[in-house]
């Protein structure tokens, strides 16, 4: 797996190079900006078995992977150069970092949360929850709030995210095509 910037990657575009752009963002995030002409195909369901042969993806062509900052993109690089995608390189920055530099995007009509905002809500509620119960039902439920901690702990030294996979399944976080 390699990265590649942002204008790097557009400048290539601009040169006419026909490249294979993947967002494994969620649908509800792809439908908010996404890059022109990259196709979709959410982390939570990428099988790099299913990708082959999908608009043009082989395996003996280079893969460029953007997801919101870069995260997830790794994740998929992983996953795909396992499943004999040997050329995967990660966008750095992701989508934001495109925007942000200026490049041009599609942006959807409606309002989106992100999965990131999603997760830090979640927990925020779990956790909020769990300080109440204790304080007012049962002292024992401050361990709520604590595997919450722990948990996200886990995520920022691992870079794994169960919450954020879990919440990817949701029905908001669904739907789409493979090949926008």
């Amino acid at each position: 797996m390699t990265t590649i910037t942002p204008r790097q990657l557009y400048d290539r575009l601009q040169q006419g190079e026909k490249l294979h752009l993947l967002d494994v963002r969620t649908p509800a995030e792809y439908e908010a900006i996404h890059v022109p002409d990259v196709h979709l195909a959410p982390l939570a369901g990428l099988d790099a078995t299913k990708l082959a042969g999908v608009n043009g993806f082989a395996k003996d062509q280079p893969l460029y992977i953007l997801c919101r900052t870069g995260d997830r993109a790794k994740q998929a690089a992983q996953k795909l150069e396992k499943g004999g995608y040997p050329q995967c390189h990660v966008v750095e920055g992701g989508t934001m970092a495109w925007a942000g530099a200026g490049l041009p995007v599609v942006r959807g009509t409606g309002k989106v949360i992100t999965l990131e905002r999603q997760v830090r809500i979640a927990a925020g509620v779990i956790v909020l929850t769990g300080v109440l119960l204790a304080y007012f039902v049962n002292p024992g439920f401050i361990w709520l709030s604590g595997f919450i901690g722990a948990g996200l702990l886990f995520a920022g030294i691992t870079d794994w995210c169960g919450m954020g996979l879990l919440l990817a399944q949701m029905p908001w976080n669904r739907g789409g095509s493979f090949d926008k």
